[in-house]
């Protein structure tokens, strides 16, 4: 490792938001030529010591020395030009644009787009991240996408660059390529900070690690010297169970079925989901893997009814056709539905759990929380109650007994959101990214709950882009890209590469074991 000196040290780093420190205290070193991770749980503090070393974010107490000078960053504009780059979880990037156009967005005005896009050119070849600037954002894959918010940040020259989650949306293959890239950064002396929820990529390229809990640090290593399970329990101060996902084969009659399903692309920018065929039995656990933005939302949307199909035939809840019926006519058969945005799709943000609780119940289920003749009234201690019964079974931890949705952490509103479905006892649940932006404790209980529900005999579809996650709870596997549905396989057949090959687009004739492997 090329690392001489210390790029990067903050001592002390604290962030008060009223009374509470989202970071209280923290020191860290971050070495020349050196890929450091940065661990923690939600709500530990990572996002706001990031947010303090990028400018967006003003410490309320503390010092930041940057190679060797202390330094006040007044705003991302200024720690570009210190050499500090960032690589947000969520792109910043406009559709209609092309990726030459979007680059320039980020840049001091007076370089010409042609010489944008020369350099964009000359970058993504040097680092081995392949892009056309002439191409517009719109037709490019998440994977493509990301490699132009990395090189916009190149294009800055920097001394440091700050990943957040950066293979959350990448296929295998792609997330090899990009620890190609780093391992190129680190060698010409580069640092890179790393945050990631996938341990074994963090045992597999990062030098050191420091982790956070409750907003302050609580240890270090390096990596490469534990295991997933012990930076786990770094993380969470304890051990994470086990998933014990159900016995392939102990399956019961078919609860969930599509047959030909067929939609038409909403937007612009959505895609169109192509002769789709699956089932999930009782008793399994189907799990979706892809990247984002091929079909995910659009079917869950029709499989739960938000958006429903032409023809009732097409979709098929426990043996009754449900294409062309509404959501409340699927959870009146016994189905229960979790989608990937938290805030404002499966939670009204301002309202109080109890009264979200309530929103999520069929007419016939919302009678036990009203009272009265044609004049309603909610009876708001039983909602209450059942809120705060939902709350201890999925451990959800908030700051009184019933606040607004928006005061809980994602991590804990959706084992919130989690909780209020499973408390139906639904016969089929279909769960859109179930634990995404989640910490390891957090994923843990919520991935035991729907394994626990399907052992119990109800059907489950999981869709998700964590591959660990799918390995981790799914008796069979399936992958979707560019809105076509590969057939399921049986869990233990299925490995990263033969995923990965399914991501990348092959259709049609099954993808081997022997083929992955070829590839």
């Amino acid at each position: 490792m090329p690392a001489s000196g210390t790029l990067l040290s903050v001592e002390g780093l604290t962030k008060y938001f009223g009374s509470f420190a989202a970071c209280d205290g923290i020191d860290l070193k971050i070495a020349k030529g050196e890929i450091h991770a940065l661990l923690g749980e939600n709500g530990a503090g990572k996002s706001t010591l990031v947010k303090m070393l990028f400018g967006v974010l003003e410490p309320s107490a503390g010092q930041i020395i940057w190679d060797g000078t202390p330094v006040t960053i007044e705003a991302p504009a200024h720690a570009r030009r210190l050499g500090i780059g960032m690589v947000f979880q969520h792109f910043s990037l406009f559709e209609a644009l092309t990726v030459a156009e979007n680059i320039a967005l980020s840049l001091e005005p007076g370089i010409s787009l042609s010489q944008i896009a020369e350099e964009a050119r000359r970058l993504s070849v040097e680092y081995g991240l392949p892009l056309d600037p002439r191409a517009h954002v719109a037709d490019l894959s998440v994977g493509e996408r990301q490699r132009i918010e990395i090189v916009r940040a190149l294009l800055q020259n920097p001394k440091l660059i700050i990943l957040d989650e950066p293979t959350s949306v990448l296929t295998p293959q792609e997330a090899d390529r990009l620890f190609e890239t780093l391992n190129k950064l680190r060698a010409e002396g580069r640092s890179v900070l790393y945050i990631s929820h996938r341990l074994e990529e963090v045992q597999r390229i990062c030098d050191k690690a420091t982790v956070l809990r409750h907003g302050k640090v609580t240890g270090a290593c390096d990596p490469s010297q534990e295991t997933a399970a012990s930076l786990a329990r770094m993380m969470v101060g304890g051990d994470v169970s086990e998933i014990k996902r159900p016995e392939a084969g102990k399956t019961g009659k078919v609860l969930l079925e599509a047959k030909g399903l067929n939609a038409p692309a909403r937007t612009p920018f959505a895609t169109a989901l192509k002769d789709i065929y699956l089932q999930v039995r009782a008793g399994e656990v189907l799990a979706i893997a892809g990247v984002a933005g091929n079909g995910q939302t659009e079917l869950f949307d029709a499989l739960s009814g938000e958006f429903p199909v032409d023809e009732n035939i097409t979709v098929q809840v426990d043996g009754q056709p449900v294409g062309a019926k509404g959501i409340n006519f699927r959870r009146k058969l016994g189905a229960a539905f979790v989608p990937e945005e938290r805030h404002g799709h499966a939670a009204v943000t301002g309202l109080p759990l109890s009264e979200n609780l309530i929103l999520a119940r069929n007419e016939a289920e919302s009678e036990t929380f009203l009272a009265g003749g044609p004049l309603r009234i909610i009876r708001r201690a039983v909602a209450r109650t059942r809120t705060g019964l939902i709350s201890g079974a999925m451990d959800v931890r908030k700051s009184g007994d019933n606040p607004a949705a928006g005061s809980l952490s994602g991590g804990n509103l959706q084992k919130f959101i989690v909780g209020r479905e499973l408390d139906r006892k639904p016969k089929v649940i279909i769960v859109n990214q179930p634990t995404w932006g989640v910490d390891a404790g957090a994923a843990a209980h919520i991935r035991q709950s729907l394994v626990d529900l399907a052992k119990a005999g109800s059907a489950v579809l999981v869709i998700s882009q964590d591959l660990d996650e799918i390995f981790e709870i799914a008796t069979r596997i399936a992958v979707i890209s560019e809105g076509k549905l590969s057939d399921s396989h049986p869990a233990e057949t299925m490995t990263r590469e033969r995923i990965g090959l399914l991501m990348g687009g092959i259709h049609g004739e099954n993808v081997s074991p022997e083929t992955a492997d070829a590839h």
